[in-house]
């Protein structure tokens, strides 16, 4: 009830960190609004991946040199997320540790191309990551054969995916991981089970509507501006509730929506971060609030990861899911422990 009371005071009283008075659009706190000479420093860059038009953001560290030789980490955001909020906050305090950081826009998601746009499928989040692998492979100063991977929320969960193929990736380590097969298809903690070949159903229709030339269906979109403090409240999980807060005010961004396909469904839906999971051989560390609702997906990813060369759940004491992104003590925590991972084993 505390944490719940906490969560709708600050929805009612914190200023939105509004993304037009920041030059890159960035949303969380502390962002960088310019480059200053020996400092952390953002670099707007675009790449093309499969066709498609990406749109990221490369950090470099403190008296970065082009001719260099820095180990990398790539940091994929999470389902409705953007660049400019959580991936961007860890993606720049990791350049501060002396990485080459890059997070991007997933396809079809926020300033990068493709249509339809809020087209989410696991093939394409999990080529977003090895894209971003293979253009920061090929940064100046970048060591190729140092390069880690920071996969939070959905991202951690496809991030697990890419990680168990690509073999770039030398350090794997994921923030509030969530496995967006798993809930697409049982509900947020197996809370649709009853309703699954329905589902199935409605995106298969959605599909075959968009292929006689209707418009194309959206699930999961939600009218930020209509949500009132009242409504947040009456909001039963801290995922969801807390979401909206993070999303809906204090770190909004034009660019961010909770919206997929509603098609999409028939990929996620029979989908799971945890399939082959063994697969992973590279050094492993799941982050998780231990008080989050969606630990359950940390712990249970964890352990079927036995292929890992060593595994470890860390749990990060008094956090929610959604705290894990910006309240300072908890992002604090997890850095200390990014920094002694990636440290370790890059």
């Amino acid at each position: 009830m505390a944490a719940m009371a906490m969560g709708v005071a600050m929805a009612a009283a914190s200023p939105v960190f509004a993304a037009q008075e920041n030059p890159f659009g960035l949303v969380y706190a502390n962002a960088i609004k310019e480059n200053v000479p020996g400092k952390v420093q953002i670099h707007p860059v675009n790449y093309e991946l499969n066709g498609i038009k990406i749109a990221a953001n490369v950090y470099t560290p403190p008296q970065y040199k082009a001719d260099g030789k820095y180990p990398a980490i790539v940091v994929a955001h999470p389902n409705g997320g953007v660049k400019e909020q959580v991936a961007g906050e860890y993606a720049q305090r990791l350049a501060g540790e002396g990485y080459v950081t890059i997070a991007a826009d997933a396809a079809f998601q926020g300033a990068s191309g493709g249509e339809p746009r809020h087209t989410d499928k696991p093939y394409y989040r999990t080529e977003d990551i090895r894209g971003m692998v293979d253009f920061i492979s090929t940064y100046p100063g970048v060591d190729a054969d140092r390069i880690g991977v920071l996969g939070i929320c959905g991202g951690g969960g496809y991030t697990l995916n890419a990680a168990k193929s690509d073999k770039r990736l030398k350090a794997v380590a994921t923030l509030s991981m969530f496995n967006s097969g798993k809930v697409r298809r049982d509900g947020f903690m197996e809370s649709q089970l009853s309703t699954i070949q329905e589902r199935l159903k409605q995106a298969a229709d959605a599909r075959e509507k968009r292929v006689r030339g209707g418009e194309i269906e959206l699930s999961g979109n939600v009218d930020f501006d209509a949500l009132t403090v009242e409504k947040i409240a009456k909001i039963p999980t801290d995922l969801y509730r807390e979401g909206m807060i993070y999303y809906g005010r204090t770190h909004r961004h034009p660019n961010s929506t909770f919206a997929y396909t509603t098609e999409s469904l028939m990929d996620l839906m029979p989908w799971d971060a945890t399939d082959q999971i063994e697969l992973i051989n590279a050094p492993l560390l799941m982050m998780a609030g231990d008080k989050a609702d969606t630990l359950y997906m940390t712990e249970e990813a964890i352990g079927k990861a036995t292929g890992a060369k060593e595994r470890e759940l860390f749990l990060i004491p008094g956090a929610t899911h959604i705290q894990t992104y910006y309240v300072p003590e908890y992002v604090d925590t997890a850095m200390g422990k990014l920094k002694e991972f990636y440290g370790k084993n890059l």
